[in-house]
């Protein structure tokens, strides 16, 4: 039975602006996200995630793995927690938020794309962290945009991932964004993806999820908040 532990990201920059034609494509975590990834990694530390459910449930460690995005707000996120966890963040390419790495033009045109940080850039800001070979020198994401429907089935793909490890009897983190967590989380219940539902998190909420076999999950809290005081929470 493998335990999967959904956390948001921290607030980022673009999360807190109020003029949203000031974002940026990749944006860093504002001083707010890096209280909440502080937070949220003695939580997870402290073990107050985990459902105490029969004599057995608080065994074993916090977390068995830590995944990550490669974007820069998931990477700050996870680095606290892996540091908090004594694991390693490793980053999984095809978390990471719906769209890809973009930037609508002002004049509405259409978008720009850029590649995300390269390999060695990561690298030198994040040390600890693991990266597959997908990350390249050049960047991790040469698409266009993404789109919704796109994203949808990139969750749906990671999901089923998910159920197969279903037998490793691992607790799983994944650090992950908004709307990447509500298509997943979709993908994972077996529920219609479409705009009629979104299931939302706040930076840095977890939602936990048990996945006894392929073919069973079990929703145990979502968007929980516990770590945060009312004047962190965004």
């Amino acid at each position: 039975m493998t335990e999967l532990f959904l956390i948001r990201h921290g607030q980022s920059s673009n999360n807190a602006l109020a003029d949203q034609s000031q974002r940026v494509c990749d944006p860093e975590l504002t001083e707010m996200g890096q209280v909440q990834a502080e937070r949220v990694a003695a939580y997870l530390a402290q073990r107050e995630h985990l459902v105490r459910v029969g004599a057995a449930a608080g065994a074993g460690p916090a977390l068995d793995r830590l995944y990550c995005s490669a974007m820069i707000r998931a990477l700050h996120t996870a680095v606290p927690i892996g540091q908090a966890l004594g694991l390693r963040p490793e980053v999984w390419v095809d978390i990471h938020e719906t769209g890809g790495i973009f930037l609508e033009r002002p004049d509405g045109s259409g978008v720009d794309r850029f590649p995300g940080e390269g390999r060695s850039k990561i690298l030198a800001r994040f040390p600890d962290v693991v990266l597959p070979e997908a990350v390249a020198e050049g960047g991790w994401w040469n698409g266009e945009r993404e789109s919704t429907e796109e994203g949808q089935q990139r969750a749906l793909q990671v999901a089923q991932i998910l159920r197969q490890q279903s037998v490793t009897g691992q607790r799983i983190g994944l650090v992950t964004h908004g709307d990447f967590m509500s298509h997943l989380i979709k993908a994972l219940l077996g529920m219609r993806q479409g705009p009629e539902l979104y299931i939302y998190h706040h930076n840095t909420a977890l939602t936990h999820l048990k996945i006894p076999s392929k073919k069973e999950v079990v929703v145990y809290y979502a968007n929980r908040c516990e770590h945060l005081e009312k004047v962190h929470i965004t």
